[in-house]
């Protein structure tokens, strides 16, 4: 039996790609080019670069968070993000887990679903540092517009200690 299991864990461990962190080979052109939107929006936040955040959101994006359904604007999300991401410095926010990336097969829609860790500082609203650590999961949705994919939509939930 212990045989059988261990050559069953071995089969499972040949699907793994060798390097997790690389998109899969099958991946699609728009699949690929949604990833690399996902990582642009990691790499922001590590920069605390609201305007290379906003370079692909839609005008009229939707968030789903805390409960609450809300569209929000550009300026609607330089206005709430863009103070935490300047007073913010991040020792690291990036995928916990491969993000799963789908776009529809009429090729109008994608999305992608990630699972993020992050780890820094903020400086509060009363001037004193607070520890960030967290652990969260979102879907992101995209649409193309012409030649571009935008992001469309985004549903956010945290894990709870």
């Amino acid at each position: 039996m212990r045989d059988l299991l261990t050559s069953f864990v071995l089969f499972l461990l040949a699907g793994v790609p060798a390097h997790a962190d690389e998109p899969p080979k099958s991946m699609s052109a728009d699949e690929r080019r949604i990833l690399a939107l996902h990582e642009a929006g990691l790499k922001a936040h590590m920069d605390g670069d609201i305007d290379a955040l906003l370079a692909y959101q839609a005008d009229d994006f939707l968030l789903v968070d805390r409960g609450e359904v809300s569209s929000l604007s550009k300026q609607d999300v330089r206005d709430f993000l863009g103070p935490y991401l300047a007073s913010t410095k991040f020792e690291f926010y990036r995928d916990k887990v491969p993000p799963l990336v789908k776009v529809s097969k009429d090729g109008t829609l994608g999305w992608v679903a990630a699972q993020i860790e992050a780890r820094g500082e903020s400086l509060g609203a009363n001037g004193q540092p607070k520890t960030i650590e967290a652990v969260f999961a979102w879907i992101e949705l995209y649409e193309r517009r012409g030649d571009e994919w935008v992001s469309i939509g985004n549903a956010t939930s945290f894990a709870r200690d």
